[in-house]
């Protein structure tokens, strides 16, 4: 138990009140909920809260501020900076049995569902209707959670991030008051655009319990391509041609050869081990028949050794599976050690630099390092594989992170794309931010004056 809680005895009896058995302060349900999936060490919080309604959360949340106890928001525990770790101890609230998909609005190409919805299960509750929600990182993610780090992913380069795709939100604050951020119409010019504000915030603002969304008719046809090239630099040159001749790809990802080689012996495939793009095409099939002849004509152009078609939808199936499995095969790559994983983002046009100064440091770790990115809209990901009980590696570790992160910045980038800050990249806020840290920090003020809510994220402390 955290010091905290010795001055409130009368927390868990509140709790309970509220919960019933839903109350859990069981020692392996709190340390799994102070974890993600990264190298991260567990922090476990003092007790774990299965909310079920909006009310509920409220209601632990009123109890909590009166006593000034921290609260954790947990959905489905799949992020990597250190999101859901409890510094400070305190409550968590796991929001993973809130899974309502509320209202479906096919006509105006929208629903709302609670925030312990997965994507997966929205995709299949909306496999009837035509329409599906494209914004796909990958995990078994909840939406809320996707919400709360401003999640992107593999579509992200045609369809946008969830920052895009969030119409409104319902959110209960510090206090424990429950607002709605926005509405369902497609743009507006009331007052200040608070969904935007709650959509990135990591529980550090308010909790995050029910999410309306975007939503997007399926595409009539959908075809994939893999692409191998002799080095980074033509992969990556290759997608900088394609995003500024307009060509609507709906994924294309990079792996460099030692993340090929990974999902090879992992996925059991047998890409050429050389650095690759994966392709997705969605349309009608005269547009993607033309979308794959120019990026072919493109790819090639520039060097690449084979542009190969999946043959059929199982095949994009496979390859796509394949690709989102990335994180499991780099581990597989050293069973007992940990991922730290990073990401960036930069300017499409200055990613050439950044990934080819970045594949230089890459080929001097002493540990197996992989290459992913999202690269159709500048993002890219290196996946660490280090033993946590080693200092020196850790050590090693830190310093290309700092490297990775110091370029993008100098790129007029960012130090994260979509992982997040979480307590992981607290110490990249001030580079990055400059004097707009100090709005951020007012609006925490404002926000969460008792400073409860997920402590220790995002900002710096003051």
């Amino acid at each position: 138990m955290s010091a905290i809680l010795f001055s409130v005895p009368d927390l868990f009896d509140a709790l309970r009140s509220i919960l019933g058995e839903r109350l859990s302060t069981g020692l392996a349900e709190r340390e799994q909920h102070g974890r993600g999936e990264s190298y991260h060490a567990s922090q476990a919080p003092d007790a774990v809260c299965y909310a079920q309604t909006t009310e509920e959360v409220a209601a632990i949340v009123r109890v909590c501020a009166a006593r000034r106890v921290p609260i954790v928001a947990f959905g489905g525990g799949t992020s990597l900076e250190g999101h859901v770790a409890a510094q400070q101890g305190g409550v968590c609230i796991d929001l993973s049995r809130m899974q309502r998909i509320i209202k479906v609005r096919a006509d105006d190409l929208d629903v709302t569902v609670e925030a312990g919805v997965t994507r997966q299960q929205l995709n299949t509750e909306l496999r009837t209707t035509g329409l599906f929600f494209p914004v796909d990182p990958g995990g078994e993610s909840t939406l809320g959670g996707m919400v709360a780090t401003r999640a992107s992913g593999t579509n992200a380069v045609r369809y946008g991030t969830m920052r895009e795709n969030v119409l409104n939100l319902t959110v209960v604050l510090a206090n424990g008051e429950i607002i709605k951020t926005g509405s369902r119409a497609r743009k507006s010019a009331a007052g200040y655009d608070l969904t935007r504000v709650f959509v990135g915030s990591e529980g550090t603002l308010g909790i995050i319990t029910e999410v309306t969304l975007r939503l997007y008719g399926i595409p009539e046809v959908l075809s994939a391509a893999v692409c191998a090239f002799r080095d980074v630099q033509a992969a990556v040159s290759t997608v900088v041609a394609i995003i500024q001749y307009g060509i609507p790809v709906s994924r294309v990802e990079l792996l460099d050869a030692r993340t090929v080689r990974a999902v090879n012996r992992y996925s059991r495939l047998a890409l050429v081990e050389a650095p690759t793009l994966f392709f997705e095409f969605g349309g009608t099939p005269a547009s993607v028949t033309e979308q794959l002849e120019l990026t072919r004509e493109i790819a090639q152009g520039m060097g690449a050794v084979s542009f190969e078609f999946a043959a059929d939808d199982d095949a994009r199936r496979s390859l796509w599976r394949a690709r989102h499995n990335v994180h499991y095969a780099m581990q597989a790559m050293r069973p007992n050690a940990r991922i730290w994983s990073t990401d960036v983002c930069v300017p499409i046009s200055a990613l050439p630099e950044c990934i080819a100064e970045t594949a230089e440091d890459v080929d001097k770790a002493s540990f197996f390092v992989g290459m992913v990115g999202h690269v159709g809209d500048g993002n890219f990901h290196l996946g660490m594989v280090v033993d946590p009980d080693n200092p020196a590696e850790l050590a090693e570790a830190e310093a290309l992170n700092v490297r990775v992160v110091e370029r993008a910045i100098r790129l007029e980038g960012t130090c994260t794309g979509e992982h997040g800050i979480g307590s992981g990249k607290i110490k990249f806020m001030t580079l990055e931010h400059g004097a707009a840290l100090q709005a951020m920090q007012a609006i925490k003020r404002a926000l969460d004056p008792l400073g409860i809510l997920n402590p220790g994220k995002v900002l710096p402390q003051q």
